[in-house]
């Protein structure tokens, strides 16, 4: 789902690609925000990256970023047929 730009050897994943599903891609969306949502209400000790896009980029810019994380994290445990595993960074 990422559109990928990479040369050199160097992978650059960019922002959500917009030739698969129109639904899919705004469920991630509204995913994202709800997270968002919920990390200004309740904190976001937990997640310190969203904190610092929050910091330096509007709602919306840091939703589609969070969105994009989303949806690779989602490619790859399809891909690999996995569970999601929370760090432990996270888990404490």
């Amino acid at each position: 789902m990422p559109k990928q730009n990479s040369s050199g050897g160097k992978d650059k994943l960019g922002s959500i690609s917009k030739q698969v599903d129109r639904y899919l891609r705004s469920l991630f969306t509204t995913g994202a925000l709800a997270v968002i949502r919920y990390a200004r209400i309740h904190g976001t000790d937990h997640r310190p990256w969203l904190t610092r896009w929050l910091a330096r980029r509007p709602t919306k810019v840091a939703a589609i970023a969070l969105a994009n994380k989303l949806a690779r994290m989602a490619w790859a445990m399809m891909a690999r047929n996995e569970r999601y595993n929370e760090p432990a960074a996270l888990a404490a």
